[in-house]
């Protein structure tokens, strides 16, 4: 265990905040992407839309490492986007895990959506609601659905570190993360911190999930 404590401490503190910040916005991102996509999809019948639907659940297992790497040959000197400058930035970290979380977002959205009770369909229908009233009132009645698919989302990138090292390149005090924080200090053989580092990330996801749990418990009374 390092001495330098207070430091250490007040760094926790600054990496706690990114991992907050760039797995939240990788997570609103994805599903702001993912919930209308999904909703689309499971809506509407066109022809292809088996394969469109078994793409995106294939897509659940998209690794994190090939999402940063697109990321990276996008945004570096080379890539077409090279001249944008945020390769190495929080910023190219929520790009990267925004595309972890869309495919997660848009599969689950199509089984809430398609799930909702078919009754209540016939009913919006011959109430003569609109395309887009019949759609947000099904997606008011999937609501339960689609905060899980969020919180799987946030699931997933709040835990990602492939990505996130690979675009964010574990700088310190400036794409430090929670998880390449861990990766580094078990590499250094500081293993009681990095196990404090994982205590610190399960207590992050577990206040973030008993906030969206009790979300789920007030739309379901």
């Amino acid at each position: 265990m390092r001495l330098d404590l207070t430091l250490d401490w007040l760094d926790l503190a600054d990496v706690t905040l990114l991992s907050l910040y760039v797995s939240g916005m990788a997570t609103i991102l994805g599903s702001a992407i993912g919930i209308p996509l999904g909703t689309l999809i499971g809506l509407n019948e066109f022809g292809g839309k088996g394969a469109v639907k078994t793409i995106t659940y294939t897509l659940y297992g998209f690794p994190p490492v090939l999402s940063g790497l697109f990321v990276y040959y996008i945004f570096s000197r080379a890539g077409p986007l090279g001249d944008l400058g945020i390769l190495f930035t929080p910023t190219a970290m929520i790009v990267a895990e925004t595309l972890l979380v869309i495919p997660l977002v848009t599969g689950i959205t199509i089984t809430s959506v398609v799930e909702v009770d078919r009754n209540i369909k016939e009913s919006i229908r011959a109430m003569g609601a609109s395309t887009s009233q019949s759609t947000l009132t099904i997606m008011r009645e999937a609501w339960v659905g689609l905060l899980m698919a969020c919180m799987v989302g946030f699931g997933r990138v709040i835990a990602e570190v492939g990505a996130a090292y690979l675009v964010g390149g574990n700088i310190d005090g400036k794409t430090r993360v929670l998880t390449t924080a861990i990766m580094l200090e078990t590499r250094m053989g500081n293993f009681e911190w990095a196990m404090a580092l994982g205590a610190v990330l399960l207590t992050v996801a577990l206040c973030v999930f008993f906030f969206m749990r009790k979300l789920q418990e007030r739309e379901l009374l």
